[in-house]
C-alpha cells in the first residue's frame, strides 16, 4: 500500500518537481498523447483528469470544450491546476478540483464520465492491489462505453536507462540491482528528492491486465520514443527549419502505435473502452 512514508516521499516529490515546465521542455509526450486523445475523446461530455499533477491536460480538454473534473494526490498541485485554469479563464469549464488518492474517488460518482484520463497514478502504485483498485475505481466513475487513457512506464527502458545512467539512478549502478528491478517492476531511488516508490510495467502484461479490469483494448501507443534523441540531435533537426521540425513530429506520431517502437518509449498510453460490468 502506499501508506505513511512512502505517500509523503511522493507528494514531497511532486511539490518540488516543476511538472508542469517538464512538459513544456519536453513537449513531444503531450503532442503524441493529445494527437490520439482527439481521435478517440467524444466530441463533447464531462471529462475526467485523475492524477492531472498542474493540469496540462485538464487545461487542454477545457479549452477544447470540455466540462473537466481534476483529481491529484497532491495539495499543492491541485492549487497549481486550479491557478492555471484561473489564469487562462477556464475555470467555468470545470466541475470541481479534488484532492484525491486514485484508489479511492470519494467524491466522484458511478458512470459519472463520458472518458476518463489516469495519466500518472499508475507509475507509483508498487502493489498489485493498489494497481487492480485504480483500474477498479476508474471503471466505476466512466460511463459505459466510455473511452480511458491510461499511462504506464516501460520496464525494458528503464532498464536500459539505468545501463547508460547508473549513477543518476541509484541504486540501479549494478547489475544485481538491476536484475531485480528487471523482475519486480519497483524501484526506490537511493538519493533523497529524486523520482521514487515507482512501477515500471513489462509492455506485454499491459492489455491483459486492463482487459481484467474490465477495458476492450483499442490501442497501445508509446507516447515519446523520441527521449533517444539528445539535445544536440534534437538542435540538428531544429537548425533545418520548421519544415523538418514538423515532419519529425509527424513521424514521431505516426510511428507511436508501431509495438516495435514500445520499449524505447518510457512513457505508454493505453487507450480503452469500458465495457458492460
Amino acid at each position: 500500500m502506499i501508506e505513511g512514508e512512502t505517500m509523503n516521499k511522493i507528494i514531497q516529490y511532486y511539490d518540488r518537481f516543476d511538472e508542469w515546465g517538464r512538459l513544456d521542455r519536453e513537449p513531444i509526450e503531450f503532442l503524441v498523447n493529445w494527437h490520439y486523445m482527439k481521435k478517440y475523446l467524444p466530441k463533447k461530455g464531462n471529462v475526467l483528469d485523475n492524477g492531472a499533477g498542474p493540469g496540462k491536460y485538464s487545461l487542454k480538454l477545457a479549452k477544447e470544450g470540455y466540462t473537466v473534473t481534476l483529481t491529484d494526490l497532491t495539495p499543492k498541485l491541485v492549487e497549481v491546476a486550479q491557478n492555471k485554469a484561473e489564469e487562462f479563464s477556464l475555470a467555468k469549464q470545470f466541475n470541481g478540483f479534488y484532492v484525491a488518492d486514485a484508489r479511492e474517488l470519494l467524491n466522484l460518482e458511478t458512470d459519472q464520465f463520458d472518458a476518463s484520463l489516469m495519466l500518472g497514478p499508475m507509475y507509483h502504485l508498487q502493489e498489485g492491489n493498489d494497481r487492480v483498485k485504480a483500474v477498479k475505481e476508474l471503471h466505476r466513475v466512466t460511463k459505459k462505453d466510455g473511452i480511458i487513457f491510461v499511462a504506464f512506464m516501460s520496464r525494458i527502458r528503464h532498464i536500459l536507462t539505468s545501463l547508460l545512467f547508473p549513477e543518476s539512478w541509484r541504486p540501479n549502478n549494478t547489475m544485481d540491482t538491476i536484475n531485480e528491478f528487471s523482475q519486480s517492476g519497483c524501484f526506490d531511488h537511493t538519493d533523497d528528492g529524486r523520482f521514487t516508490s515507482a512501477y515500471y510495467y513489462n509492455i506485454d502484461e499491459i492489455k491483459p491486465f486492463m482487459e481484467a479490469q474490465g477495458f476492450e483494448t483499442l490501442e497501445l501507443i508509446g507516447s515519446n520514443p523520441a527521449t533517444i534523441l539528445n539535445n544536440d540531435q534534437w538542435k540538428y533537426w531544429r537548425d533545418k527549419g520548421d519544415t523538418e521540425g514538423e515532419k519529425i513530429m509527424n513521424l514521431i506520431t505516426e510511428i507511436a502505435i508501431d509495438p516495435y517502437i514500445l520499449g524505447i518509449s518510457s512513457h505508454l498510453l493505453y487507450i480503452g473502452r469500458k465495457k458492460e460490468s
